[in-house]
């Protein structure tokens, strides 16, 4: 019921928080980068914002797959299987320790598409990050909805590897990172972190990596390779990354214009691209 979900659009939420010093000390060290930002030790490092203003919602408030009960700021997608599939994040100015940190979300479209395992519900969510009334970050969230497996249908065949990128890095993400991201975001998706629900259930060969961590990962990776944060930093999934199969952070420094990365596993399969732009 298309039309009954498109009733979201335009619906917003408001949140509140603090950029505490034990957020950011917990992140640096997540992303294992203590001396990041060292320069001055009260700038948060980017993409912090994310473990900011998260829902709090009780636990007789989950659903099976630990998501909150669908129907409230998000629409009741009736389709079983969520994951963020991309997004944009543009930066105006930095966050601090202490800052004060207001956000206002809002939903901006509902689609239904045709993909190659069934239907697909794409809910478009932007949220803009203030401090003191000053913009401070600008996002944009896909997330997409599909259908559960059915046993009936056959696996699609993995797309061909791909070579490493000039630059590449290999990122343990075994499950001490995705506890300690889930931890981070309040996040309880069992994906992430219960090994029985994500192979019998949701059908996956493991815990899947979360999409938010492989793009804060590959941002602070072309923070790294440029020497200076981006101003503007786009993603888009292209298939789950699993625990065991490695991770590994790739970029094209070859070219001009926008930095192009992505995810990959030891076998060169694509999981996220994504460009970084000055």
């Amino acid at each position: 019921d298309l039309p009954r979900l498109r009733e979201w659009v335009g619906r917003e939420s408001h949140a509140r928080d603090v950029v505490t010093r034990g957020l950011v000390t917990r992140f640096k060290a997540t992303l294992d980068a203590p001396h990041e930002g060292d320069a001055d030790p009260d700038i948060a490092p980017r993409l912090i914002h994310l473990c900011l203003t998260l829902p709090d919602t009780p636990m007789s408030g989950l659903g099976p797959d630990g998501h909150a009960i669908r129907g409230g700021f998000l629409p009741p997608v009736p389709l079983p299987r969520r994951m963020w599939a991309g997004g944009s994040f543009t930066f105006h100015r930095d966050l601090r320790i202490g800052d004060a940190v207001q956000r206002v979300s809002r939903i901006s479209d509902v689609a239904l598409k045709e993909g190659r395992t069934g239907r697909l519900c794409f809910v478009t969510v932007e949220h803009a990050v203030s401090v003191d009334g000053e913009l401070a970050v600008e996002e944009r969230q896909d997330i997409v909805y599909r259908e559960g497996e059915t046993g009936e249908t056959t696996p699609p065949t993995p797309p061909p590897g791909e070579p490493l990128g000039a630059a590449h890095l290999e990122v343990d993400a075994g499950a001490p990172l995705l506890f300690r991201y889930s931890a981070l975001t309040f996040n309880t998706h069992r994906i992430h972190y219960d090994h029985r629900y994500v192979t019998e259930v949701e059908k996956y060969p493991g815990l899947v990596v979360h999409g938010p961590l492989q793009a804060t990962l590959l941002y602070h990776y072309a923070h790294r390779l440029q020497g200076r944060p981006p101003g503007r930093f786009t993603f888009r999934s292209v298939a789950p990354l699993f625990e065991g199969d490695g991770m590994i952070l790739n970029a094209d420094t070859t070219g001009s214009g926008p930095l192009k990365l992505w995810t990959s596993d030891r076998r060169g399969r694509v999981a996220m691209k994504a460009e970084a732009t000055s």
